[in-house]
């Protein structure tokens, strides 16, 4: 765990990585993709960047067009925070990530940003939005002519930034050097490329069995492969810690297994190991940080070359069932069009209505985002691996990449209404985790079956405790709530909670005191209410008082938090935090706004502090880490939701727009933050439609400031929920009056079980505050709505 002045912080976006200066036009145009979705910035000369090339008109149709993939795809910038996306193909929730590849060592955890000139290659598995240095990047699939060059940084080619095309489940693009136009889609658990050579030759594709994205860039170790036939290439490569990939916290060892089909049959195939080059291999196994394959065609001018890939995490006869699962044949475009498809689907199950084709874009591109992880690991056939064990799961899904610090606060709110089913699949794999005694406690960042420890708090007791009170269950409800338990009142052998020998002894934590602080306190909350609504009423009672440990870290001298010693003497006015300030960290007390209010002094002083914080962060600031409103990091994403728990609802509708408006944008540059696995993008999603969940275990949610006239969530229930905005303008933010189900509405929030019930909620918007609507203190919202009933059957 490193805090936000070390030199490895997970947000060190400004560290050095491979990223090019001038980001000029990325932020604030339009979409950045080429070929019916308007053309990006040709970067490949960044100082010639106009905003005029960022901004050409597209035509839109439907939802899906709208979702653009290379929404925050910057990874390195001096002048903004880096969304750190990647602009490649996958499906909703997909095992395969196959994207291209501009970089592979530094802080640049996706392997590509939108600022660099070169592609190094194009592999099937990425991380999207992390903080770190990130991991996977395996299977790299470069196309080739002339001499062979096998030296990964020695075989990049420039590429036009007109000719990138990125749409949901496809991206393409034009290399220079080669004279190849590669195009990428994707089904479940495999990818297919294709390639076509423009000029008669030798056709050639090479496979980087060594590439690892991770702080140096070539980590995997132990490949080998095999040529089955003709068509058919086999192996594996074991990818443990010995060199970069993730480096904050305990990074993974993991074995990815490939299936590889050529649609061609394979004239010749060679191998490369370091600098001895080998044709006439049928096979390799090497420990190398340079080693893989080629094969070559003779190909002619116009000719297409097609290549597919089953992957596994279990073994090479799940990755060939993995392929011929997700891609029978050789149709790429068939492919292509079940892509997009899958993301049409999603692109439904949010609809907003109206607004400008920018929000719209903002809108949707946020929506995809959010359905990447928490992905599925396991194979078709139900085959998952934790730890050295292999393991067969047939009544959930497996899932991996679970970032809990960020997404327990908005994203797993968000897939609560929309996709139970995922929410339910985590839980059964944090679960299994435990179980297996892969884990110790409950995983707090998740990756390939190893807790990475990456973060603080006790994320997975947040969202098991919030599925079971919003009524998801397909989980062991007391095995659940028995690891959770474990956790925040030990034993201190089962428990993984952030110092948890100061946190029982001194009721505040001493390392990293605040954030961890704070954040223990919200998760007995939650743990409470879990133990509440299934009898256990002495751990409710007890976790009800540890929750209000928070009381421990505020300073009366000083009016506000700081971290604490040992000692029980105070921290600086900077210390004690992770990846923020108390100014910022000390709002996380969720659960108790009014508990904090008391210590504020009231309504009054509560809401004045909270407020100047918002005045202090002009505009230019929104998408830059600062040291106010820093949106760009997920411990303030509650603050402009909380002043409808004090009364003052029409400043949550002011701030929260504010916040829409100038922290996110389209393009590369459109992310005020890392996305986070979600969590950035959900936020966005959730406020645009105008409700949030401060406090995610209370099952209500704050109303705010919808962005678009209406918007229409179908939620896992099969229920409708919209939210009607009307006289909704861009100086029309306030609402004025409101009614749910046609019955006025005098409460500026609303809870879960009346969206999956479905239904409208009818807001009249204006352009000044209605100071009456929300603000009586008998409308507050409550700690806790209490359980919300399952759904017949589940």
């Amino acid at each position: 765990m490193r805090t936000q002045d070390e030199p490895f912080d997970r947000r060190g976006f400004l560290l050095a990585g491979g990223g090019a200066a001038a980001l000029v036009a990325l932020g604030s145009g339009g979409s950045a993709v080429a070929a019916g979705r308007g053309a990006a910035p040709a970067l490949s000369s960044p100082a010639a960047v106009t905003v005029a090339q960022a901004t050409r008109t597209v035509r839109r149709v439907t939802a899906v067009d709208f979702m653009n993939p290379l929404t925050g795809a910057l990874t390195t910038s001096p002048d903004t925070a880096c969304g750190k996306t990647f602009p490649g193909a996958v499906t909703p929730f997909g095992l395969v990530q196959l994207s291209p590849d501009t970089v592979s060592g530094g802080d640049n955890g996706s392997g590509y940003s939108a600022d660099m000139t070169t592609i190094e290659g194009f592999s099937f598995l990425h991380l999207g939005g992390i903080g770190c240095y990130g991991d996977l990047g395996n299977l790299q699939v470069m196309p080739e002519t002339g001499d062979l060059v096998v030296d990964r940084d020695a075989a990049k080619s420039p590429f036009g930034k007109d000719t990138e095309v990125a749409e949901a489940g496809y991206y393409s693009v034009e290399l220079d050097r080669y004279r190849v136009r590669t195009e990428l889609t994707a089904g479940e658990r495999a990818g297919i490329l294709r390639f076509t050579f423009h000029e008669a030759g030798t056709g050639r594709l090479k496979v980087d069995l060594a590439r690892r994205i991770g702080f140096d860039g070539s980590h995997t170790v132990a490949q080998e492969f095999r040529l089955v036939d003709r068509h058919t290439v086999e192996g594996s490569m074991r990818s443990d810690r010995s060199g970069g990939g993730w480096i904050c916290g305990n990074g993974p060892s993991y074995t990815v297994y490939f299936s590889m089909r050529f649609e061609q049959p394979i004239a010749s195939l060679g191998t490369w190991d370091g600098d001895k080059v080998t044709r006439g291999a049928h096979e390799q196994t090497s420990a190398s940080d340079s080693a893989g394959f080629f094969v070559e065609f003779p190909v002619k001018a116009g000719q297409r070359i097609q290549v597919k890939a089953g992957i596994s995490f279990t073994s090479v006869a799940g990755a060939r069932g993995n392929l011929a699962d997700s891609i029978d044949g050789w149709d790429f475009d068939r492919v292509r069009t079940r892509a997009r498809g899958a993301w049409s689907k999603v692109a439904g199950k949010v609809k907003a209505t109206g607004g400008t084709d920018k929000q719209r874009e903002i809108f949707y591109s946020a929506l995809y985002h959010t359905m990447i992880d928490p992905r599925i690991s396991g194979d078709a056939d139900g085959s998952s691996r934790f730890g050295e064990g292999p393991v067969r799961h047939h009544d959930f899904t497996v899932r991996t990449v679970f970032s809990g610090w960020d997404v327990f606060r908005t994203q797993f709110p968000l897939l609560s209404i929309i996709d139970e089913q995922v929410v339910s699949d985590q839980v059964n794999t944090l679960v299994a985790l435990t179980e297996s005694g892969a884990v110790k406690g409950l995983a707090r960042w998740e990756l390939l079956g190893t807790d990475t420890d990456t973060m603080v708090g006790d994320p997975a007791v947040n969202i098991i405790a919030e599925a079971y009170l919003k009524g998801v269950r397909g989980f062991d409800v007391e095995k659940a709530y028995g690891y959770c338990r474990d956790v925040a009142l030990g034993p201190a052998e089962r428990s993984n909670r952030n110092d948890f020998q100061n946190w029982t002894k001194l009721g505040y934590c001493v390392d990293t005191s605040l954030s961890k602080t704070l954040e223990n306190a919200y998760s007995d909350f939650a743990l409470a209410r879990f133990a509440e609504a299934t009898g256990h009423h002495d751990d409710a009672a007890a976790l009800d008082t540890t929750a209000r440990n928070y009381r421990n870290v505020f300073n009366k001298d000083v009016g506000w938090f700081r971290g604490r010693n040992a000692d029980g003497t105070w921290m600086g006015d900077q210390d004690g935090c992770v990846e923020s300030n108390p100014e910022q960290q000390g709002w996380f007390v969720p659960h108790d706004v009014e508990g904090l209010v008391g210590l504020l002094g009231g309504r009054e002083n509560f809401n004045t502090r909270l407020n100047d914080i918002f005045e202090q962060t002009p505009p230019e600031d929104m998408m830059k880490w600062n040291d106010k409103y820093n949106h760009s990091n997920e411990p303030v994403h509650q603050m402009a939701f909380m002043f409808v728990h004090t009364g003052a609802p029409w400043l949550t509708q002011k701030w929260s727009r504010y916040i829409c408006e100038h922290a996110y944008s389209t393009g590369p540059a459109g992310l005020a933050g890392n996305d986070d696995c979600g969590q950035m993008s959900a936020w966005y999603v959730m406020a645009a439609s105008g409700f949030y969940p401060v406090n995610p275990a209370s099952t209500v949610y704050a109303l705010g400031s919808p962005l678009f006239p209406e918007v229409t969530y179908t939620t896992s229930r099969g229920t409708r929920f919209t939210v009607e905005a009307v006289h909704n303008s861009g100086t029309n933010i306030y609402v004025q009056s409101a009614k749910l189900n046609g019955r006025p509405l005098h409460r500026a929030w609303i809870t879960h079980e009346e969206i999956v019930s479905g239904g409208r909620l009818t807001l009249v918007m204006g352009s000044r505050p209605n100071k009456s609507w929300g603000s009586d203190p008998r409308d507050a919202p409550p700690a806790s709505v209490g359980p919300v009933r399952p759904r017949a059957g589940r």
